[in-house]
């Protein structure tokens, strides 16, 4: 294990990201301003932090001291934090031959390359601050399956054909009152009970404005905490179930909207936390009454040679041809990247007929029933699609990555849309997967994904998952075997 105040790699004196010509202008100016502000502000402690396969931010702290020898040469973190499934257990038997990577075996380490343009100083901790990290090999070569990344090469292949990613994102989840954290000794396990909570509203008013000023002191501070932090939210709401909230943040481009989305969750659940709360962006809570929340991607191309929006629409077409390629692309691949978008097995349970979440792949106009939403119409500068697909718990770069994907393929190869549905749960169009096990199944089938994303990235998510799916299936007897079986037989 490295040395809390080593550098990763001192093979060469010019440092690991100058001789990998690993940053950008931007980002070496970047730097020199975090190390001024660092100074400026007294920052005593630092936050490597990197977004994990399930979009969980991991890594080290350092003391500000070190800062300048990690933006030098990275800083060296166990690479079994990319090998883990939501129960933080390891995957891959990391001491024998095999496994997601030859150069990961034996628990070796990866280098976090921080990304300066993602320093903030953390309001909440104001001695501290934090920073992004992306994933490479001492090689200097790119962790094939380190997401930001990957979505990192997305957003460059839609720069190729001419177009910048403009995303905006509503994201729901509930905030809970700790009754008890759990926090004795025989409340340990991988994972271990969850907290007992109370509710902060009590909800089935969607909307209310009595319900929303019974929690306005959290999300107060939870606004003035996302605006230190340089996320715009837009509006903050009150969703309809118990102690359930929306917050919707202006659009972004690409990888600065993923990058907001995955530090306004640690961000909020941290503050929360701090104040004797519970955040929680799992869809659907086993809580009686709890409602299932998601996440709502607003998305549009950019032209890069003007900035105007290629999807605005000309005479009767809601969109532009453009726009219906990328929306058809959107429709045909809905099936091949749902795992990207809802990754849990909790997640499937939001998928009902007759609600606000999708169940079938189809696309509206303005219609909260479908699962692609078209906003706007001809002539109109804020015409996008809503893809209203996604979970609250979804990694962002992968649900970013898989729009792109599927959008750019749609262009590709011209596909036709059809016409919008008014009544998407009468459609005959095919359904979402139903569970987890459909939807890994989906994506590691998917020509597509093996096209574009690689067999190894492919092959890393699909492990995870059934390993996860493993563990499920397997080692819990649940409430609903019980009811099932312990008195009939």
């Amino acid at each position: 294990m490295n040395h809390p105040q080593t550098p990763a790699t001192r093979t060469a004196d010019e440092g690991f990201v100058r001789r990998f010509s690993l940053w950008s202008d931007e980002q070496r100016e970047a730097a020199e301003q975090a190390l001024a502000t660092v100074s400026e502000h007294n920052i005593r402690t630092v936050r490597l932090a990197f977004a994990d396969q399930h979009g969980i931010l991991r890594g080290k702290t350092i003391v500000a001291d070190a800062l300048p020898a990690a933006f030098k040469n990275g800083w060296g973190l166990t690479s079994t934090l990319l090998l883990k499934d939501t129960s933080h257990r390891t995957a891959w038997p990391v001491w024998t031959e095999g496994g997601a990577a030859p150069q990961l075996r034996g628990a070796a380490d990866f280098v976090a390359v921080p990304d300066p343009t993602t320093f903030r100083i953390l309001p909440w901790t104001e001695h501290s601050a934090w920073v992004l990290c992306d994933a490479y090999f001492r090689s200097g070569e790119p962790v094939p399956f380190a997401t930001r990344q990957l979505c990192a090469r997305q957003l460059q292949r839609l720069e190729s054909a001419g177009y910048d990613l403009l995303a905006g994102i509503e994201l729901e989840f509930h905030v809970h009152k700790l009754e008890d954290a759990r926090h004795g000794v025989n409340d340990w396990g991988q994972p271990g009970p969850p907290p007992a909570v109370s509710v902060l509203s009590r909800g089935y008013q969607y909307l209310t404005e009595s319900r929303y000023d019974e929690i306005d002191p959290i999300l107060d501070v939870l606004r003035e905490t996302l605006a230190a932090l340089g996320i715009p939210v837009r509006s903050l709401e009150i969703e309809f179930g118990p102690s359930q909230c929306e917050l919707t943040f202006d659009p972004r481009p690409g990888l600065q909207a993923a990058d907001m989305a995955v530090l306004a969750r640690s961000a909020i659940k941290q503050v929360c936390r701090r104040r004797g709360l519970l955040a929680s962006f799992m869809c659907r809570p086993a809580l009686p009454g709890a409602l299932s929340s998601g996440w709502h991607l607003h998305q549009s191309l950019l032209k890069r040679s003007d900035g105007s929006n290629a999807f605005v629409g000309r005479g009767v077409s809601p969109l532009s041809e453009l726009g219906m390629h990328y929306l058809g692309g959107l429709l045909r691949y809905a099936r091949d990247t749902c795992l990207l978008a809802t990754p849990t097995i909790n997640g499937y349970k939001r998928y009902r007929p007759n609600s606000l979440a999708p169940n079938a792949v189809v696309w509206g106009q303005d219609n909260r029933g479908a699962m692609l939403r078209v906003i706007g119409g001809p002539g109109d500068p804020a015409s996008h699609v809503e893809n209203r697909v996604g979970e609250s718990a979804a990694n962002p770069y992968l649900y970013f990555a898989s729009q792109i994907v599927s959008g750019l393929a749609g262009i590709e190869e011209r596909i036709d849309p059809g016409p919008a549905v008014d009544t998407p749960n009468a459609s005959a169009s095919p359904s979402l997967p139903r569970n987890l096990v459909e939807a890994v199944s989906e994506f590691k089938n998917s020509a597509l994904l093996e096209r574009v994303l690689g067999r190894t990235f492919l092959d890393y998510l699909v492990r995870i998952k059934e390993f996860e799916l493993h563990r499920f299936l397997s080692d819990e007897v649940t409430d609903w075997e019980q009811r099932e079986y312990f008195e009939i037989f």
